[in-house]
């Protein structure tokens, strides 16, 4: 398993997701377990291949990927995209800026949505604790 594409993907998994955080990766395409085939498909195709290409900044990669996200309700997966977002230099207006740009094209229950899990991550992080979600403000 181990070989240039594995490794240049669990650098950049590390770089992503915070140093260490290829350990787990790398147990879970050796468990040969149930999900290890994905584990090393997204090692070597989603980091290793996108996130490891020249022709974007990270923090360009981030944005796209946070709108993709977005789109796609998926508030999970939106929750880590935040995190590195935050760690590939995004500031909390330019992902409030993401948001409003993707408004006019997945409306606002999605970005309602999207909203309360960015909060809780910038919450969680440091980076706005002030901020109320719409449902704590008893909007939704």
């Amino acid at each position: 398993m181990k070989n240039d594409r594995t490794e240049r993907g669990l650098q950049v998994f590390d770089e992503l997701m915070g140093e260490g955080a290829s350990a787990k990766m790398r147990d879970a395409m050796a468990s040969n377990g149930f999900g290890s085939a994905i584990a090393q498909m997204a090692t070597h195709y989603a980091f290793a291949d996108v996130w490891g290409r020249d022709g974007l900044e990270r923090k360009q990669r981030s944005l796209v990927v946070i709108g993709v996200l977005i789109a796609q309700r998926q508030i999970l997966e939106l929750k880590n995209h935040i995190r590195i977002g935050i760690r590939n230099g995004l500031t909390a207006r330019d992902i409030e800026e993401a948001l409003i740009q993707t408004l006019p094209y997945v409306g606002f229950p999605a970005v309602a949505s999207a909203t309360t899990a960015i909060v809780e991550v910038l919450r969680e992080l440091g980076i706005d604790t002030e901020t109320r979600t719409s449902e704590e403000r008893g909007m939704l």
